[in-house]
C-alpha cells in the first residue's frame, strides 16, 4: 500500500514536471506572440473562464476518484451517472453565456472586445468536462501512468498548435489571436480524451445496465462533489469579481484604464504563474493523497492516515521553502528568461515569502476531503474569501495600485492554511 502511494506520487510528480515544462514553453511562446495587449485581454477573461470550468466540471475528478477508490459501486455506473450530470450542466452554462456574455463584457469588465472571448471560453467546456470524468476514474484506480501520458500529449498538441498556427491569427489581429488561443483547448482536450479511452481496460465488459445512470450513483457523486465544488466555486466567484472590483475602485481613485489593465495583466501573467510554477509537485502529491486517505479512513486505520498526512505536509513545506527562496533570489533572471521582461519583480518580492505557506493549502484540503470534511473546507474557503474581499476593497481605497489585491492574497493564505491545519490536528489527535 505504501509502495503504491509512493509510486503513484512519483509518477505524478514526473509527469507533472514534464507537463509544467511544456506548459511554460507554451506560455513563453504565446505571451511573446500576443504581447501586452493580448495578455491584458487574456487576463481579463480568465477569472470568468475559471468560474465556468469550475461549474462545468463540478469537482467530478475528486468525487469519482473517492468513490472509485472506495469500490462501493461499479466504476462504470459512477462514470455514466457523472456524464448525465455533466451534459445537463454544460447545456445550461453554454446557453447562459450566449445570453449574458455581452453584458459581462460591456458593463462588468468595461471592455466590449472580450465579448467574443467569453463565447469562445464557453465552447471549450464540454470537452474539459468529459476529460475531467476520465481523470477522476484513473485517479480512483490509482493508475497514474495514463494520467501522465494524457497530460503530456495534451500539452504537446497545444504547443504545436500555438507554435505553428497562432502567429498567422495574431497577424490578423491580437483579439483574433487570443480567441484562437482559447479555442485550441478544444483540440488539446480531445487528444487527452482519446488517450484515456486507449488506456481503459480492453477486457471490461460493458452492459446497457452499466450505461444507464443510477439515481443512487448520482446522489453519491453529488454528495462528494457539491461541497467540494462549493468551496472552489466560492474562490472562483471571488476571482470572477476580482477584476471587476479592481477596475471600478481604481477608476474611481483616478487610475487610468490602461494602467489597471497593464498591472493586472502583469500580476496574473507573470507574477502569479512564476510563484506557482513548482506547484505541480504538491498538486501531484495531493492528488495521490485523496484516495489514499479515503481508503485508510474507511478502514479506520487512523495511524496510516496520520502518517500520510505528516508525510505530505513535510514534503510540501520543504518544497515550498526551497522554491519560494529560489524564486525570491533569482526573480529578475527568471522573469527575463521565461517572459523576456522584468515587469512584476516588485510584486514577487512581497509575495514570495508567504508562498511557503501557500504550498501547504493543497495537502491540507486533500486530507480534509479524504476524511469526509469537504463541507468544512467549503466553510473556511467562504470565510477566507469574504475576509479577503474586505481587505482587498479597504486597501484599494488607499491609492496603492494593485497592492490592495496583493495584501488581501497574503491575508487569505494565512487564514486558510491556519484554519485547515487546526481542524486536522483536532480531528487526528
Amino acid at each position: 500500500m505504501k509502495n503504491k502511494f509512493l509510486s503513484s506520487t512519483l509518477i505524478l510528480i514526473l509527469g507533472g514536471f514534464i507537463t509544467r515544462i511544456l506548459g511554460f514553453l507554451i506560455k513563453i511562446i504565446y505571451t511573446r506572440l500576443i504581447l501586452e495587449e493580448g495578455i491584458s485581454l487574456h487576463s481579463l477573461v480568465m477569472p470568468t473562464y475559471s468560474l465556468l470550468v469550475t461549474i462545468a466540471t463540478l469537482a467530478l475528478p475528486l468525487a469519482i476518484s473517492k468513490l472509485v477508490a472506495e469500490e462501493k459501486v461499479r466504476s462504470l455506473k459512477i462514470i455514466s451517472s457523472s456524464v448525465l450530470i455533466i451534459l445537463v450542466i454544460n447545456a445550461i452554462l453554454i446557453s447562459t453565456m450566449v445570453l449574458s456574455s455581452k453584458f459581462i463584457a460591456v458593463h462588468l469588465l468595461k471592455n466590449k472586445s472580450v465579448y467574443v472571448l467569453l463565447l469562445a471560453c464557453s465552447l471549450t467546456l464540454p470537452f474539459i468536462s468529459i476529460s475531467s470524468i476520465l481523470k477522476g476514474y484513473f485517479f480512483g484506480k490509482q493508475k497514474m501512468f495514463p494520467l501522465t501520458i494524457s497530460n503530456a500529449i495534451e500539452q504537446i498538441v497545444r504547443l504545436i498548435l500555438i507554435a505553428v498556427f497562432l502567429p498567422f491569427f495574431v497577424k490578423k489581429s491580437i483579439l483574433l489571436g487570443v480567441c484562437v488561443l482559447i479555442l485550441f483547448n478544444i483540440v488539446s482536450e480531445i487528444s487527452s480524451i482519446l488517450v484515456f479511452l486507449f488506456f481503459i481496460p480492453k477486457k471490461t465488459v460493458i452492459t446497457l445496465k452499466d450505461l444507464k445512470p443510477s439515481k443512487y450513483a448520482v446522489k453519491d457523486v453529488l454528495d462528494v462533489s457539491l461541497p467540494t465544488v462549493s468551496s472552489r466555486l466560492i474562490g472562483n466567484i471571488s476571482f470572477f469579481f476580482e477584476p471587476i472590483i479592481l477596475t471600478n475602485i481604481l477608476l474611481w481613485c483616478g487610475y487610468s484604464n490602461n494602467f489597471i489593465l497593464r498591472e493586472y495583466g502583469i500580476y496574473n501573467a507573470y507574477t502569479i504563474p512564476l510563484l506557482t510554477m513548482p506547484s505541480f509537485f504538491v498538486s501531484a502529491l495531493s492528488s495521490a493523497l485523496v484516495p489514499e486517505i479515503s481508503k485508510f479512513h474507511q478502514q479506520k486505520k487512523s495511524q496510516m492516515v496520520k502518517r500520510r498526512f505528516r508525510q505530505a505536509l513535510a514534503i510540501s513545506f520543504f518544497l515550498g521553502l526551497l522554491f519560494s527562496l529560489f524564486i525570491l533570489l533569482f526573480k529578475n533572471q527568471l522573469l527575463w528568461i521565461l517572459y523576456h521582461t522584468h515587469s512584476g519583480v516588485e510584486y514577487i518580492t512581497v509575495l514570495a515569502p508567504i508562498f511557503v505557506l501557500f504550498y501547504l493549502e493543497s495537502p491540507l484540503i486533500s486530507t480534509l476531503q479524504g476524511l469526509g470534511l469537504a463541507k468544512f473546507t467549503m466553510k473556511i474557503t467562504l470565510i477566507g474569501v469574504l475576509l479577503k474581499n474586505v481587505v482587498f476593497i479597504l486597501f484599494s481605497f488607499f491609492r496603492i495600485g494593485i497592492y490592495g489585491l496583493i495584501f488581501s492574497e497574503i491575508f487569505n493564505i494565512l487564514f486558510v492554511v491556519g484554519a485547515n491545519f487546526y481542524k486536522i490536528k483536532k480531528v487526528l489527535n
